[in-house]
């Protein structure tokens, strides 16, 4: 199966999100990706599991999905 986006470096770091799309770094205000990661304790915030598709971000410990095509969206 090719993968959608490879996805990796996944941090936060103050009030951002860092996450290596397609071997680009690119930083992102958290609040503007989301409210419920943007509140979430640094424990939740590390607990994300990457889809072996490349399509997403899962947080189970929030019951949280970030699409990277949509988080591409944003920034474009």
């Amino acid at each position: 199966m090719n993968k959608h986006h490879d996805i990796g470096n996944i941090q936060f770091e103050g009030g951002f999100f860092e996450v290596t799309v397609d071997s680009i770094a690119r930083r992102f205000e958290l609040k503007t990706v989301s409210t419920l990661l943007h509140q979430a304790s640094e424990a939740e915030r590390k607990t994300f599991e990457v889809s072996p598709s490349g399509y997403g971000i899962h947080w189970p410990l929030l019951d949280e999905d970030i699409s990277i095509d949509a988080l591409l969206g944003i920034v474009s």
